[in-house]
């Protein structure tokens, strides 16, 4: 299964959450938004070391099924050429903002733009809602299967907190925390 993380927020959490998985051999997925590239670029770096895959979540982290084309076409775009400046690639996966999957027009811009992949979840962790890590915890264990790919976000705490029991929780259920590349191939 796929641990999918929206890449944006305190970038003090986000090292904390790639530690926490590093340190339980979990390798994650995450989708970086471009405005936060742009304010952390050592991110885009750190991520990759780490084993974990980077893919484009939107220049701007907005509507983007909700666009005119030419402005969609731009929130890709400009994100990619970010990721193709800090790493070499614009990265194998991208996910649309703000909407679960894909509109048919942004799967067709996100191709064009050199994504084979365009990237989806089947259980949403609910942890923007600020919750508590009891609930981010739950809410995953609830929906994850063999499989799954489940949407999680950079910038919670609760997150952070959580990630340790839904960890060892998955290895209990034999489930183990892979890339989407890994998982999908």
């Amino acid at each position: 299964m796929a641990l999918t993380f929206h890449g944006q927020g305190d970038p003090a959490l986000a090292h904390a959450l790639l530690d926490t998985a590093e340190q339980r051999g979990a390798r994650l997925t995450v989708l970086a938004v471009g405005t936060w590239l742009d304010q952390h670029p050592d991110l885009a770096r750190r991520i990759l070391d780490g084993g974990h895959d980077l893919g484009n979540h939107t220049q701007r982290h907005i509507g983007v099924n909700t666009l005119p084309e030419a402005e969609a076409r731009r929130e890709i775009t400009d994100c990619a050429a970010r990721l193709k400046r800090l790493t070499g690639s614009i990265g194998t996966w991208f996910r649309p903002s703000r909407a679960p999957a894909a509109s048919p027009l942004v799967a067709r811009l996100a191709r064009a733009a050199g994504y084979p992949h365009v990237l989806s979840y089947d259980v949403d962790s609910l942890d923007y809602t600020r919750p508590g890590a009891a609930a981010v915890t739950r809410e995953v264990l609830a929906g994850v299967r063999n499989g799954s790919v489940v949407s999680l976000h950079f910038g919670y705490p609760d997150t952070v907190a959580a990630l340790p029991d839904v960890l060892t929780e998955l290895g209990r259920r034999g489930l183990r925390a892979v890339t989407t590349t890994e998982l999908l191939s």
